[in-house]
């Protein structure tokens, strides 16, 4: 069953470690260590903090024997786990990112399209891209639906509905209501062709940000 407050306890064994989005721990049993570092290496950090937009430092949970840690989404949403292998590898947006084995890492990747890079509110001229084998874990606003694209026609999806999806899609930003003016309401849209999978979160957090602003009680300016 899937709710939009999950949770993922991990067990682990003496010796063996996690990442872990820095904030995102719940809770640990007392033989785990949980130690902040460098996110890769300090320029792989700054390259991931400033051009991927994921944070410089991450939290790095070891075993001292075994015990359980837990961990969950800073914000409303779900969790799902993403295979990583050297034939299965992801692109992910910003802030998806919430733990993964020490044999799985990510890097900032060159937005194939310059178009991409103006347009896109998520990664800029760079995007995150997993490496290594293992288990990553992503989470969203709202919940996560996997969407599998057979290649026959392009999909398109609205910007702040993707997660991630697979390096086997081809995919550009655009317009929805061609250059000029929003008129569908709906902004930026994901355009992917290929074959391949494609993860989506349920909510738009930018629209949910949107409701939030008409009940906030902005002071009044004093006019005088």
């Amino acid at each position: 069953m899937t709710t939009s407050a999950s949770l993922v306890e991990f067990q682990l064994e003496k010796g063996e470690s996690i990442r872990i989005e820095p904030g995102c721990m719940v809770y640990k049993d007392g033989c785990i260590n949980l130690e902040g570092k460098v996110n890769g290496g300090f320029f792989a950090a700054i390259g991931k903090a400033f051009l991927g937009g994921e944070s410089f430092f991450t939290s790095v949970a070891t075993a001292k024997s075994s015990g359980r840690v837990a961990v969950a989404p800073k914000g409303f949403g779900n969790i799902k786990v993403l295979n990583v292998s050297s034939g299965n590898q992801w692109y992910i947006n910003d802030g998806a990112f919430l733990a993964c084995n020490t044999s799985v890492d990510y890097t900032s990747t060159r937005q194939k399209r310059l178009l991409n890079s103006i347009l896109g509110g998520t990664g800029g001229f760079f995007i995150l891209k997993s490496k290594g084998e293992g288990e990553l874990l992503v989470n969203g606003f709202g919940d996560l639906i996997e969407i599998e694209l057979d290649g026959s026609q392009p999909f398109q999806i609205d910007n702040g509905h993707v997660v991630c999806w697979q390096e086997t899609l081809d995919y550009r930003l655009e317009i929805a209501s061609g250059l000029f003016g929003f008129k569908s309401g709906e902004g930026l849209l994901n355009t992917f062709k290929g074959r391949g999978k494609v993860i989506i979160q349920t909510r738009n957090i930018q629209s949910f940000v949107d409701i939030l602003v008409d009940y906030i009680p902005f002071p009044k300016q004093d006019k005088n």
